[in-house]
């Protein structure tokens, strides 16, 4: 049946939530009512802290260890988290991980980690939570964390580039073919954002200048998961199959000059 009503479980996983955007997500759907479902990848200490700050808002938090280059079987996750929270509402593919390196250098090994983490963990993830959400029959919500790569190329990235471009396009599918079931699909796909993956942990990135970015400077982990927690809430019922970015204009710019322009020449006719 089309036209499905929703009203999902506040139950929400966050793969990749130790820190960075994941813990800045995982924290913003716990004020917003979740419970959440938290995963960890060598780093329990950051795992029990983004834990604390989500029972600190009054949900329930459960964690468990996720590696995302032993699939298919690290996408029980999913499954143990919702059995253990009762039941799942939204999945948020957020974690993921890149490379620096030309297409020539880029090895085997290299190239089927990046595709295993960026592209394939995802897509069993939101399989996993898919089919428990129309087995529920009460609708839910997949948000997938790209980038601004999803559509733009970038020297050194060709690996992450194709993953997220290819995790872009299974979004809009998956929208498709999960609208019927009151589940929608979306992407968000962030810029420069200051957390531990681009080197800027604890920064508060007004102080960072990127003269090539039309806003100026970085972005704020918690400015990416107040996108997504639009998209998990009541005000995007309607809204699936979309890519969200939150880049402060860099793809207007390219991403590749929005990060490495020096100067402000550019800003003038």
């Amino acid at each position: 049946m089309t036209g499905k009503s929703t009203n999902h479980p506040r139950v929400a996983v966050v793969t990749g939530s130790e820190s960075g955007i994941g813990r800045a997500i995982a924290v913003a759907l716990a004020a917003d009512g979740y419970d959440v479902g938290i995963t960890s990848y060598r780093d329990d200490e950051h795992a029990q802290r983004t834990a604390d700050e989500v029972r600190k808002a009054g949900r329930r938090a459960e964690i468990r260890d996720l590696d995302l280059t032993r699939l298919p079987g690290a996408a029980d996750v999913i499954d143990e988290l919702a059995d253990a929270l009762g039941g799942i509402g939204v999945l948020v593919n957020c974690a993921g991980t890149g490379t620096t390196t030309p297409v020539l250098d880029t090895g085997w090994d290299e190239w089927r980690q990046v595709l295993a983490v960026d592209l394939d963990g995802p897509f069993l993830c939101a399989q996993r939570a898919a089919r428990r959400m129309v087995e529920a029959g009460r609708g839910g919500r997949i948000i997938n964390i790209t980038s601004v790569h999803e559509t733009q190329p970038r020297v050194g990235a060709g690996a992450y580039c194709a993953a997220k471009g290819g995790l872009g396009l299974l979004t809009r599918v998956m929208a498709l073919e999960l609208g019927e079931h009151g589940i929608t699909v979306n992407s968000v796909a962030p810029g420069e954002i200051a957390t531990p993956m681009t080197g800027q942990e604890d920064v508060d990135p007004t102080g960072v200048e990127r003269p090539g970015v039309p806003l100026g400077r970085p972005g704020d982990a918690r400015e990416v998961a107040a996108v997504v927690a639009f998209l998990a809430g009541p005000g995007a019922t309607y809204v699936t199959g979309s890519s969200w970015p939150v880049d402060g204009g860099m793809l207007n710019m390219g991403p590749q000059a929005g990060s490495h322009l020096t100067g402000n020449d550019w800003r003038r006719p």
